[in-house]
């Protein structure tokens, strides 16, 4: 019999507000499956969800989701004081600092999550297309680095495991 976990304030906190701004563990999902169906032929859908699962876990993932969403809400709000408006309101690209913030989860399970992102981060397949929209008006500037990160941490993770398992 599987033992029920008990999810604290912050993580679920972080899960609604992923939900809130349109982006479901199936999409980051499609991402891990995006980035390790290459390297492991029988990969299923619920080893990604599992590995991401075990990511969210992590309270350093759970506070970057959390930071990243509000300074990506405040921004839509037009709430920030200027020059940070303007710079996260149009995702300039020299800013630099939602990188960083994926950074804290990007390293949780060593380096390959580096190239993992790096690599997402410029195809921006699936989720992360939609997310990198600017037509929308709203904005995902800390949100779609921190679901790519999400992403390549879980593809990390199930390399690490898949490496133990040899």
């Amino acid at each position: 019999m599987e033992e029920k976990r008990i999810i604290s304030k912050t993580e679920e906190t972080a899960r609604r507000l992923l939900k809130e701004r349109g982006v479901t563990i199936e999409d980051i999902g499609e991402l891990v499956m995006y980035l390790q169906n290459k390297y492991h032929p029988n990969l299923q859908m619920e080893d990604c969800i599992y590995n991401i699962e075990r990511v969210l876990q992590k309270r350093e993932v759970q506070n970057a989701i959390l930071t990243g969403i509000q300074l990506d809400v405040l921004a839509e709000q037009g709430k920030l004081a200027e020059p940070l408006q303007s710079i996260i309101a149009d995702d300039e690209s020299l800013y630099g600092v939602d990188e960083i913030l994926a950074f804290s989860i990007v390293n949780v399970y060593g380096s390959i999550g580096f190239t993992n992102y790096g690599y997402i981060d410029k195809q921006k397949p699936g989720i992360l297309k939609r997310l990198n929209d600017h037509t929308t008006g709203e904005c995902h500037t800390f949100l779609d680095d921190i679901v790519g990160a999400i992403a390549a941490a879980a593809s990390s993770r199930l390399a690490h495991s898949a490496k133990g398992e040899q």
